[in-house]
């Protein structure tokens, strides 16, 4: 009976998704005495956090992206050249993200996913956990969330 009372929408519509994230913050402030003292302070922020590798040439051979955010790094995105690949350069593009994350945002873990055919072996090595395994996401492959303590 409750939906009787309501007209459902589904277009894309940026002033209700922006209202409807304000108000969601909002109810987590009230609810969460972490997320309310985060408030009004500079980790509140996400900052972006880019690490880059170019060849002598300007070639782009491999990068990071991600963001910080209250301490933790999130890495959206880790690509490193084929022919550049088993030569070092993601650890190296990982461990400099790591360094800047923990020694210039004060940043004492990190988070991202990878799908099963990417790299979760490839970030085990460099120390991370598999703490999400979701099968069939998308259909027919396997998504892990790992994490890391930042020392």
């Amino acid at each position: 009976m409750v939906c009787r009372m309501f007209r459902i929408e589904t277009e894309v519509d940026r002033q209700r998704r922006d209202l409807l994230r304000v108000r969601l913050r909002d109810t987590n402030t009230a609810a969460s005495s972490v997320i309310r003292a985060l408030r009004g302070t500079p980790g509140e922020r996400e900052l972006p956090l880019h690490v880059w590798a170019l060849t002598e040439g300007n070639e782009l051979a491999g990068g990071l992206v991600g963001h910080t955010w209250t301490t933790w790094l999130h890495v959206a995105c880790l690509w490193v050249a084929e022919h550049h690949r088993g030569t070092g350069l993601g650890s190296h593009v990982l461990a400099h993200a790591e360094r800047l994350a923990r020694e210039e945002r004060g940043c004492t873990a990190v988070r991202l996913e990878t799908w099963d055919f990417q790299a979760p072996e490839f970030y085990r090595k460099q120390g991370y956990d598999v703490v999400c395994v979701i099968p069939d996401y998308p259909p027919g492959i396997t998504e892990y969330t790992l994490t890391k303590r930042l020392g």
